[in-house]
């Protein structure tokens, strides 16, 4: 092979993007399509040369939008790296300039130049009238866009960072790149309504007034009357972190610590209230202990006694809560009870420690690190949740109601919105740096490369009892909810007239068989077969954006690597309100135009579920030994390999967890899911809350009840595809394999 053949060998990667931003800009429609990224209809209507589907290039040489001339320069510059080596210090310096120089051209005239010309009056006065405009980027701009920023990280490479490892700079580049896109940039376009005054300029005071709002910090509670919304969202988080943790535990050490017969139904059991509309659950809450509820009539009819009201208020926002998060913790701490090496157990145990002392001196120790984290994302979840205070909590105000009323009710206040969400991620930041604090750099590994043939010893019984008393009450709990749900969905007017009917599910999902094939006549299809869709595409990429933001978290050492943390964590932090109102502001104008789209769906769903794939990976990966990517490097893999090869097939847990989790919440959201739908893409919780407006209860706990069995077979499914982590090679109390 010739000098020029081996350069062009080690450069494939390079040479990829090189092709990449070049098709993108030369190819590719540069603006967004009016029918949506998924429309093909360009190809047929005027392309190349109509300026709504034209690539850059054939704009500029139309004599069109100029602007964009500039970054051809910044194509041409790694073209004369491609015969250089990766040695040559030319080679870094091209391929920086190129990407930094096309990346920041993009960002700059992108802000700069809008639908209705010059977005800035300082533009205006240095350039005078400017009669075009430009439009958010299509498939030419978000490819080459991309090539820039992937050109930019390989040159970063080869400057040396990271021991120059191509794949860790890129994905470090990437993750930056997309957080700081769909996360930090929204969210800073809502923040700044605090500071804004009516007339549209900026004012401290206007922000203190509302930030110091006794509505929001008073402590009337103390004396019989109602508490600010940020004393009452603090105490009920960190109640439903305990409690929700408590009980996640006491569920995984069910399923991996006990002779139980009943595991898989008990794992069925705890992932049902996470797909589940959570209003649903709230509900069917009602049903049982509201006023005229069976339960509450039952009990006041025994004892003599007049109903109450109970359940609105704290009570009821704590309990449908708890049923709603506990499956989180769940699917959390089971990877991280499963990872606990059955060696060490066992080692403690043939030094004569009995099964109490090795699971409190062992066992639970090395679980700090699961639930530190399901702890945190229990208190972000309680924080975050309207669906259940809207529905129960009465006079019990919280921050996340409290911002959807700001937003949606009759005082459309943004500001006071932006303040309540700035004090929401103090508390959960904070809570994050606490979880931190408390694990410390203690070492929490128990998985090497070296086999592991133990088996996990049964839980003490002196804990076992315990354990399986709350485990089986609360899910003996959990089952007449869902009975309740199961049962209004099949009576004729729920509470009224308890006749059992189906029509409900025949208004909803009725079908015709034609000569033409099958035509959906049910009123829920539309929005059924979109949320589907929109879940499917959204869940493996939520996956892999967490994954590998977790493996670059626990395996790698960079600059900037706590706020590169703190970003992933942010989404999850900020109420779903905000974040649906912030994605409109930011992404209804140029540069990246993507409102009413499902891009946006998909999006929002990413960036909203993300953390819990990189809590789950984290917990999981910290138990990972360093050795096993050693090893993998010094055989000669390189980092992709030793992720793709060592470290994914030792992470199933925390992907099924990933996975899961992000389906679910995809095919359940509420929160930023009201203000992003569109005629054209309607997710199936909008249509249900728009049945219950009208009234037509029936209907959408129907709809609820179908979207509750769909899935549980996706879970099912899923749980099949990704299978489970083998540690220990012998059966475990007699049947199955060890795990």
């Amino acid at each position: 092979m010739t000098e020029v053949g081996k350069s062009k060998a080690s450069h494939s990667v390079l040479i990829f993007w090189i092709i990449a931003g070049w098709v993108g800009f030369c190819l590719l429609p540069w603006y967004m399509l009016e029918d949506g990224l998924l429309s093909f209809a360009w190809l047929v209507d005027g392309y190349p040369f109509d300026e709504d589907y034209a690539p850059a290039l054939f704009l500029i040489g139309q004599g069109e939008k100029l602007w964009l001339a500039p970054l051809l320069v910044a194509l041409v510059l790694p073209l004369m790296a491609i015969r250089r080596p990766k040695s040559d210090p030319n080679y870094a310096r091209l391929l920086v300039l190129s990407g930094a120089l096309g990346f920041a051209w993009l960002i700059a005239q992108g802000f700069s130049i809008g639908i209705r010309g010059l977005n800035f009056e300082w533009l205006e006065a240095l350039f005078g009238d400017f009669d075009d405009r430009q439009f958010g980027m299509g498939y030419g701009g978000m490819i080459t866009a991309s090539a820039f920023l992937f050109i930019l990280t390989q040159g970063i490479a080869a400057r040396g960072a990271i021991n120059g490892d191509v794949f860790v700079v890129s994905a470090i580049g990437g993750v930056i790149a997309i957080v700081t896109t769909f996360v930090f940039f929204p969210i800073a376009k809502m923040l700044f309504a605090a500071f804004v005054t009516e007339d549209g300029a900026y004012s401290l005071g206007v922000f203190a007034s509302k930030f110091f709002d006794d509505r929001l910090w008073g402590l009337g509670c103390l004396a019989g009357a109602r508490c600010g919304a940020a004393w009452n969202s603090l105490f009920l988080a960190i109640l439903v972190g305990l409690i929700t943790t408590g009980l996640g535990l006491c569920f995984a050490l069910v399923v991996t610590r006990s002779g139980f017969r009943y595991k898989r139904a008990i794992r069925a059991l705890t992932v049902l209230p996470i797909i589940t509309p959570p209003f649903v659950i709230g509900l069917a809450l009602i049903l049982l202990f509201g006023l005229s509820g069976t339960i509450t009539v039952f009990f006041a009819e025994l004892f003599g006694t007049q109903p109450t009201r109970w359940l609105y208020g704290m009570p009821g926002v704590l309990i449908a809560q708890t049923l709603a998060f506990t499956p989180i913790a769940f699917l959390v701490l089971i990877g991280v009870v499963e990872g606990v090496s059955p060696s060490m157990e066992e080692a403690a145990q043939t030094l004569r420690a009995n099964r109490w002392q090795t699971f409190r001196t062992v066992s639970l120790p090395l679980m700090r690190p699961g639930l530190a984290n399901a702890f945190l994302l229990g208190f972000i979840e309680s924080m975050a949740d309207f669906g259940n205070p809207l529905v129960l909590g009465g006079n019990f105000d919280v921050l996340s109601t409290e911002i959807f009323f700001a937003i949606v009710g009759a005082q459309y206040d943004q500001g006071r919105a932006a303040v309540l969400a700035m004090v929401l991620l103090f508390f959960t930041l904070s809570a994050f740096y606490a979880q931190r604090a408390w694990l410390g750099k203690k070492s929490y590994t128990t998985v090497s490369g070296k086999g592991d043939s133990g088996v996990h010893p049964l839980m003490p019984s002196g804990l076992a009892v315990p354990v399986m008393v709350i485990a089986l009450g609360w899910a003996l709990f959990t089952a007449v909810v869902y009975g309740m749900i199961i049962y209004g969905s099949i009576v004729e007017l729920w509470g009224v007239n308890n006749s059992l009917t189906f029509k409900h599910y025949v208004t909803a999902f009725s079908v015709r068989f034609e000569e033409e094939g099958i035509r959906w006549t049910g009123a829920a299809w539309d929005s059924f077969w979109t949320t589907i869709t929109i879940a499917a595409i959204a869940a493996p990429l939520t996956a892999a954006v967490g994954l590998v933001t977790a493996y670059l978290l626990t395996r790698q050492s960079f600059a900037g690597k706590n706020a590169f943390e703190f970003g992933t964590m942010l989404s999850f932090a900020i109420p779903g309100t905000v974040i649906g109102v912030s994605y409109i502001l930011a992404f209804n104008v140029p540069p990246i135009e993507i409102t009413g789209t499902g891009v946006i769906l998909v999006v929002s769903f990413i960036f909203r579920n993300m953390p819990v794939g990189v809590r789950a990976g984290i917990a999981s990966m910290s138990q990972l030994d360093k050795s096993l990517d050693e090893s993998s490097l010094t055989l000669g893999a390189n980092s992709w390999q030793t992720f793709r090869r060592v470290i994914l097939p030792l992470l199933r847990p925390a992907i099924l967890a990933a996975l899961v989790y992000s389906f679910v919440r995809a095919m359940t959201a509420i929160s930023a899911v009201i203000f992003l739908v569109s005629a054209e893409y309607d997710m199936a919780t909008s249509y249900i809350i728009g049945r219950v407006e009208n009234n037509d209860y029936g209907l959408a706990i129907a709809y609820s009840t179908t979207l509750i069995f769909v899935m549980l077979g996706a879970v099912g499914l899923l749980q099949f595809l990704v299978g489970r982590v083998q540690i220990g090679r012998r059966t475990n109390f007699g049947a199955g394999r060890s795990s």
